[in-house]
Formats: structure tokens, sequence, C-alpha cells
């Protein structure tokens, strides 16, 4: 039985549709997750990850409206309490991360620093 955690991060509406939609398309791999990590680098030293990805043996599992979830077991600490959105405007396009564990962000807002 995977292991499933509370939920770590929360999705947005915007996010949720915009997520179900990819996960709607022709041909999407229905064994993949959705990754939310970090990885080193970016702007402020941490750069968020966002992805449809296969479960490893270090990850942790959740659920979001319907939308199966991993993370690694390491990231929890970085992520705690992240809200994901998706903005749809003239101006900005795309997933956005609101993080309270972050120090500091930097302007493009995919990366922070703890």
């Amino acid at each position: 039985m995977a292991e499933v955690m509370n939920v770590p991060v929360t999705l947005t509406a915007g996010a949720i549709a915009e997520i179900k939609r990819l996960m709607a398309e022709p041909g999407f791999d229905n064994t993949q997750y959705l990754r939310v990590g970090v990885k080193g680098g970016g702007c402020s030293g941490m750069s968020y990850i966002l992805g449809f990805d296969k479960k490893e043996d270090s990850d942790e599992t959740f659920e979001v409206e319907g939308i199966p979830c991993i993370i690694n077991k390491s990231h929890g600490i970085y992520l705690m309490g992240m809200e994901v959105d998706f903005q749809d405007g003239l101006n900005s396009r795309g997933f956005t991360f609101t993080n309270p564990n972050a120090s500091k962000t930097c302007g493009c807002g995919s990366s922070f620093a703890v």
C-alpha cells in the first residue's frame, strides 16, 4: 500500500483546471503523477519543479481534487503550505508559486531562497 501523506501543497481552482486539461490531452500517460518539488539553481538558490513524472521509492503520494501527486520526502520542508496557481492573463501565463517558507523570492516567481 502506498504511503499517503497530508496534502503539503494546495492547488487553486485555476491550477486544478489547467492540470486536468493537460491530463485529458490525447496520449497522456495515466501512469504518471504530478510531481511537485524543488531543485538547486535559479535566481535565488532553489527552483520549483512542477510536471508529470513516474513515482520513485523516495516519493510520498497525495491527492488533490482527483489529481494524483508525488513529492520527494526530503522536499516537504521547503514546500509545506505552498500554493500553486495558474495565471492565464495577458501579462502573465503559467503556473505561479506562493511559498510561506521562502525567505526571499525573485521576480520570475519560480525561484526562492530559504
